[in-house]
């Protein structure tokens, strides 16, 4: 076991140093100990200025008395690489005949007598380590308090960024996280979000933002005791920061409105949110599991007529009257933005006239495109698209019974039909097949899941020919090339992780001439001749 050999000689006695510890310590909310480390740090540096830099010197303030130590240590080792620091066990022996391997032997220094330079190297060194130690303190302290609201001070102001005083710590609010048109002035109080906070090189960031939901959320969870409660609870905010706002609330218990005690007696607790988001006006607004109905609510002011959803492709159809419009859309498309981004939808606003008359050209061309590939006439063609079918396939590949209960048809003319409709698909496919092939579009490509000839035929066109051409896209690239496809993001990623499948497939086992059994050659002959 190592030991160490402690003298007590070259001791000078500053018990004011325990007492400026203390100040130090409580001014900047850290540990005594840490101001003390850092003392001692800087008296072990301005000795070995002194002493010279290649000494082991170290420093030692008695944490009761303030006695300063200090010491040069020298490591007994088997052999030695620096003749400064080190000493082999040999002549260590000669010093202290009861030293061991990896102990020190320690020669006491006089106590330093700063000069000037001495002096200030020293007042760096514990101003800088107790900056760290600040710094350590703030990040700990502020680390799990990230979405809570705090209350601070302005300290200044920097290129529109503001640096805000919490008191034991400073955060930096951005200026795109403030309100638009607000202004600050040193010394003005401020209540914020704390968005993030991150251990940076230059010590622990804190930021804040005036512009994030989440501020706009506890906001109301001070003002709504229903909210603080659980009783109401806030599914989604949607805002444009200092101008308007929608939030949806729920409430948990089926005899409160969620709606009326947000707003408060005669507006009291909406307006004291309004007033501390610099006016921006706040739709509240019945939150509902059904999509629907709570885009209904959401584009409120506006009258709804009828909505067509898409869950596949997460976007919903509204039709609103014509007068209502410019209201559903709001002033720079306000209105349905927020309503988009507290429904998580994307909306699509049309006008009962521009519907209507979409709706016909929809009828008209699939009608144009019935008539064509089954050699019908007007009539039957409308007759089909009433019933709701938009494409051949659906023709040839729905049951017969389906399509003999429309009026007008019975089982001969339900056969003929879908007789028709395979006859054009066959011819169809193979036409494109030939076009395929005269493209040089491989057959491993086609036959990636969820890629039908037509889409290859159109992938070829625009230069993707081969398996690893369709698994270098992106699956929104694939969607803008398929655009008749009509492909959901997930639908365009799910084709090209299956095109990239052979990339990460496991490499066959080779096999050899033993394992080749009499049944498995037959086996591999039958499948060749198959092939």
């Amino acid at each position: 076991m190592s030991k160490q050999t402690i003298q007590t000689t070259g001791v000078h006695v500053r018990p004011e140093l325990l007492t400026v510890a203390d100040t130090v310590a409580r001014d900047k909310g850290i540990d005594r100990d840490e101001v003390l480390d850092a003392m001692e740090q800087a008296i072990q540096r301005a000795g070995r200025s002194k002493y010279g830099h290649e000494h082991d010197i170290r420093a030692h303030i008695d944490r009761t008395s303030g006695e300063i130590s200090l010491a040069r240590y020298v490591e007994v080792v088997e052999e030695v690489e620096n003749e400064h620091t080190e000493i082999n066990l040999k002549d260590a022996l000669k010093k202290d005949d009861e030293i061991e391997l990896g102990g020190f032997l320690v020669d006491p220094l006089p106590p330093i007598d700063f000069g000037r330079i001495a002096a200030q190297t020293a007042k760096q060194v514990i101003v800088q380590k107790v900056r760290e130690a600040e710094r350590k303190r703030q990040y700990a302290e502020f680390k799990d308090r990230i979405g809570e609201v705090v209350n601070g001070i302005v300290k200044r102001i920097e290129f529109g960024n503001v640096i805000v005083d919490l008191g034991r710590g400073e955060a930096l609010m951005r200026r795109d996280e403030t309100i638009p048109r607000e202004h600050f002035n040193n010394g003005d109080r401020v209540r914020a979000y704390i968005m993030d906070v991150r251990e940076e090189q230059r010590g622990p960031q804190i930021f804040l933002s005036r512009t994030h939901p989440e501020f706009m959320s506890k906001l109301f969870a001070q003002e709504v005791p229903e909210i603080y409660d659980g009783i109401i609870e806030i599914k989604s905010v949607a805002r444009d920061p200092g101008s308007r706002a929608k939030i949806a609330v729920i409430s948990h218990d089926s005899s409160i409105d969620p709606v009326g005690p947000c707003i408060g007696m005669r507006g009291s607790r909406v307006q004291a949110v309004v007033g501390e988001l610099q006016g921006e006006k706040i739709d509240i607004i019945p939150w509902s599991p059904d999509p629907a109905m709570f885009i209904v609510n959401g584009l409120a002011p506006a009258e709804v007529t009828k909505v067509v959803l898409d869950e596949e492709n997460n976007k919903i159809e509204v039709v609103v009257p014509d007068d209502q419009l410019s209201l559903a859309i709001g002033r720079r498309g306000q209105n349905v933005r927020l309503a988009s981004q507290l429904s998580g939808w994307e909306i699509d606003i049309l006008t009962e006239a521009e519907e209507t008359e979409r709706r016909q050209e929809e009828s008209r061309l699939r009608s144009d495109m019935f008539i064509e590939a089954l050699d019908v006439d007007d009539m039957i063609a409308q007759l089909l698209v009433t019933e709701g079918f938009t494409s051949i396939e659906e023709v040839a590949f729905v049951p017969l019974d389906d399509l003999a209960m429309i009026d007008g048809f019975d089982e001969s003319v339900a056969e003929e039909l879908s007789a028709r409709a395979r006859n054009f698909l066959e011819q169809r496919d193979e036409e494109l097949a030939a076009k395929c092939k005269e493209m040089g579009v491989e057959a491993d490509m086609i036959s990636v899941e969820g890629i039908s000839i037509e889409m290859a035929a159109k992938l070829g066109e625009q230069g993707v020919k081969t398996r690893d051409d369709l698994a270098d896209l992106a699956g929104d690239e694939l969607r803008e090339m398929l655009p008749l496809a009509k492909l959901n993001q997930a639908k365009a990623d799910e084709i090209i992780m299956a095109a990239r499948a052979h990339w990460f497939a496991d490499d066959p086992a080779p096999e050899t001439e033993h394992d080749a059994s009499p049944e498995a050659e037959d086996d591999a002959a039958t499948e060749e001749k198959g092939a």
